[in-house]
């Protein structure tokens, strides 16, 4: 199945209702696809300038990896001068803290939610409340 735009909307929206039910600071949301192709975007209001190209970074990085940015981040523990190399191999867009979640069906990877704005915590709650919300299988990492 490819992801729709009906569909990210649909995890934007569920994203969005944790974020007001746990009371988080404004984030910023987007959905790729399986490709890395925008589907869908949203920052709220009061969300601070760049936390929309912090969720992309985190998302392109999760994508382009393969793995959650949880799993991002203990790789970066582990092995600082991969992810270095891995940043720079993908044009710089690697943020490598929770907040980057793939979309799952079936094992495949349909897309990915990358979140910011809270804690790296709370943006990968929402992304995975929103992923689950849409009948999806969220991997964190």
């Amino acid at each position: 199945m490819a992801l729709t735009l009906e569909t990210a909307q649909k995890i934007i929206a569920g994203a969005l209702a944790h974020a007001k039910s746990i009371e988080t600071k404004p984030l910023a949301v987007v959905v790729l696809d399986a490709r890395g192709a925008q589907k869908a975007f949203a920052a709220q209001d009061g969300t601070s300038l760049k936390r929309g190209e912090i969720a992309m970074g985190k998302a392109q990085g999760a994508l382009g990896l393969g793995m959650g940015s949880r799993a991002l981040m203990k790789r970066a523990e582990q092995q600082p001068y991969f992810i270095a190399a891995a940043t720079a191999a993908i044009g710089g867009s690697l943020v490598p803290v929770p907040g980057g979640v793939l979309i799952r069906q079936n094992g495949a990877i349909i897309g990915v939610v990358g979140i910011s704005g809270c804690t790296s915590d709370n943006d990968e709650a929402c992304a995975v409340a929103g992923i689950s919300g849409a009948g999806l299988d969220a991997d964190g990492g």
